[in-house]
């Protein structure tokens, strides 16, 4: 029989709610506005997009910072797990499941034929990466890793290509549906960017 969530039955347990607040400023369109503009930007980035300006903060960071605090705190702020060459590495932060990573190029583009050679190579070896430390570090038993191509298919941010890493494991809530007698892994964001960020380092 299923329990009707709206009800405050008794014999409705903790394990039988989703609990995801992390969800509401998603759903409710809210953004957390940067406290200053970043003073430059990478040739051809959108100042509307978050990959861009997460860019532009951490280079603007390590252009005036005398130690590395600063970049450090930056990147925490804006969940920034890795710069490389040609890519970034963010945790989502409206996450479908823990673990939920974003890996975009650091140019703005649209399309995966814009993508050059040394983009598509680095994307393919992060992606490599943080599911291998994702299966260590989280006990991740497997995962769904995808790109929404296009408004139409989804795209959160149609302008910048990126790929979602979503960790998976037996019983899991399966991308959040309402559902009876389901789990959800508990880790704040903040928690699990230091124990991915020390890994890393």
């Amino acid at each position: 029989m299923q329990t009707n969530l709206r009800t405050k039955d008794a014999s409705v347990s903790n394990n039988e709610r989703i609990w995801a607040p992390w969800r509401l400023g998603y759903i409710k369109g809210e953004n957390s506005p940067p406290a200053a503009k970043p003073a430059a930007w990478l040739a051809g980035a959108d100042e509307s997009c978050f990959f861009c300006r997460d860019i532009a903060e951490h280079e603007a960071a390590r252009a005036s910072a005398a130690e590395t605090a600063n970049v450090s705190q930056i990147d925490r702020d804006n969940l920034v797990l890795l710069h490389g060459p040609s890519t970034l590495t963010v945790m989502n932060r409206y996450p479908y499941n823990n673990g939920h990573l974003l890996i975009a190029p650091r140019r703005h583009v649209a399309g995966l034929e814009d993508l050059n050679d040394a983009e598509h190579a680095e994307i393919a070896a992060r992606m490599t990466q943080f599911v291998e430390l994702l299966k260590w570090l989280i006990n991740a038993q497997g995962f769904n890793i995808g790109l929404n191509l296009g408004n139409v298919a989804g795209a959160g941010v149609p302008g910048h290509l990126h790929w979602h890493i979503v960790p998976r494991w037996a019983g899991d809530t399966n991308f959040m549906p309402v559902v009876g007698a389901v789990d959800i892994i508990s880790q704040s964001l903040e928690s699990l960017w230091e124990a991915i960020r020390a890994e890393l380092e």
